[in-house]
């Protein structure tokens, strides 16, 4: 097969690769770190008022993107580790707010795929009914299971 453009060589790759999931998480690896009451990990919904309130992931702070750089102190523990999240691939508010967490000295990433793909997995959401779960899409997450064994 040829490509346009070739592979980078094994090198280059492995440093691309690694770097890449040193920025970024996914909802299966947030589900089992907070699972674990994984210490200093503080989950940020950047999302507005109204989407929190529609639900939200169990033990997430709610802190919308806009007012990152001004209560992001009062909100989040100096030294805790920040995964921030927003409402899915199509939308890069948790993008910003990483950004914003980083540019104030926090070390943190992006939970790809938002709250879309953690609903879409059949992971547990905090609404003002009381804790849901929606059955997994078969699209993004065995039925049968929590994590995809990737």
């Amino acid at each position: 097969m040829t490509f346009s453009v070739p592979p980078a060589d094994p090198a280059t790759a492995a440093a691309h690769f690694r770097a890449r999931l040193s920025f970024e998480t996914d909802v299966s690896d947030v589900y089992a770190a907070l699972e674990a009451k994984t210490p200093g990990l503080v989950v940020v919904d950047s999302r507005g008022d109204a989407a929190w309130r529609q639900g939200h992931l169990p033990g997430a702070v709610h802190l919308p993107t806009a007012d990152v750089p001004a209560r992001a102190a009062e909100v989040v523990p100096a030294g805790s580790t920040v995964v921030t999240y927003c409402w899915g691939p199509g939308c890069n508010g948790a993008t910003r707010a990483a950004l914003e967490f980083a540019r104030l000295g926090w070390p943190v990433k992006e939970m790809i795929g938002g709250f879309e793909y953690w609903v879409r997995e059949g992971l547990p959401v905090v609404t003002p009914e009381g804790t849901v779960r929606r059955r997994a899409d078969e699209l993004t997450a065995p039925r049968a299971a929590v994590v995809c064994d990737c």
